[in-house]
């Protein structure tokens, strides 16, 4: 009754999972994100950048409360979590990395007052803002990429 449900959706594709692996051989580079994990009901997201060839352990940016933080997640416990409603842990099919993860991480990471209102991280997401809960806010109007923008 209580079974683990398989997530339907393979979390990597064939292609996103040689060029995370390829990532992983050049460590000292500030790599674009290759993938984003999304909670299709409520707050998590994680944008990864390498994999560990010897693990199922991605490294990249993961959200899961107020507080971004960078450092590896498990790929197997991303897929054996059955959220209700019979949800899964789902890739962002239409997500296409645009800057290296550091600017990910600056973005996310701004305190509200040093940021524009319309680009603060929590006024951006969250219930009534229609943007559900992915925290990560659009870096298009956000200071910290002006170095990353020309």
């Amino acid at each position: 009754m209580h079974e683990t449900a398989a997530n339907p959706m393979p979390l990597l594709t064939p292609n996103q999972h040689e060029q995370l692996l390829a990532n992983s051989r050049q460590r000292d580079r500030d790599h674009v994100p290759v993938v984003k994990f999304f909670n299709p009901i409520g707050i998590g997201t994680c944008l990864a950048t390498e994999l560990d060839a010897d693990s199922d352990m991605p490294f990249g940016l993961v959200q899961l409360n107020d507080v971004p933080e960078l450092g590896s997640f498990s790929l197997e416990e991303l897929s054996s979590l059955r959220l209700p409603f019979g949800m899964h842990i789902e890739r962002d099919i239409f997500f296409t990395g645009a800057f290296p993860i550091s600017a990910y991480a600056d973005a996310a990471g701004k305190p509200a007052a040093s940021q524009p209102r319309s680009a603060s991280f929590p006024a951006r997401c969250g219930p009534g803002t229609g943007r559900g809960h992915d925290a990560f806010p659009p870096l298009a109007k956000t200071r910290a990429l002006s170095r990353y923008v020309a």
